[in-house]
């Protein structure tokens, strides 16, 4: 169980092309915008070459503004076998990253974060965009990427404090997994 008191997230979404990253500080209940960006692979490049720019480039956000823990958006399954296979490359160094760093890295299907942020799993991308201005007020959002970033990390902090309540009730005396 995690101590009381604030922590920082980052909120990862995946891609080759363009992996959104968003920063977030987390109190109790009150989450507080951060940090928010895109890092971009040079399409001209090799495959090979262009992970590189994506474990650069997040290598960079981490050591910049040192998170805790990170989530990651879980992706679809393309039509296209070849493009399905390049983001499973690209997701692959955004889950190895932050892990290589020591944080806990969790995922959470796109559906679930939709639900966390806009109370419904099928939302569209302007009505995550929106709440996730209304969540964290006065933030401007670099990239549609970055907002999907941003929503991840509100998903994450919304199930982590939930985590937290569960495990503080089962350490409580009394209470089923708790200690006598």
């Amino acid at each position: 169980m995690r101590a009381p008191g604030p922590f920082r997230l980052v909120g990862l979404d995946p891609g080759l092309r363009h992996t959104g990253w968003g920063i977030i500080d987390v109190c109790g209940n009150r989450m507080t915008h951060v940090a928010n960006g895109a890092i971009h692979s040079d399409g001209d490049l090799s495959l090979a070459e262009r992970l590189v720019q994506l474990h650069d480039g997040l290598s960079a956000v981490i050591e910049r503004w040192k998170p805790d823990e990170a989530a990651v958006e879980e992706t679809f399954v393309n039509k296209n076998p070849a493009s399905t296979l390049k983001l499973g490359m690209a997701r692959g160094v955004v889950l190895l990253v932050p892990a290589k760093a020591g944080l806990p890295v969790a995922e959470y299907p796109t559906n679930l974060v939709k639900k966390s942020v806009v109370g419904a799993g099928h939302a569209d991308k302007n009505q995550v965009q929106v709440m996730v201005g209304m969540i964290l007020p006065g933030v401007e959002m670099k990239s549609a990427d970055a907002a999907d970033a941003l929503a991840v990390a509100i998903c994450h902090a919304h199930h982590a404090a939930t985590r937290n309540v569960i495990a503080g009730a089962l350490a409580i005396p009394g209470v089923r997994g708790g200690r006598a």
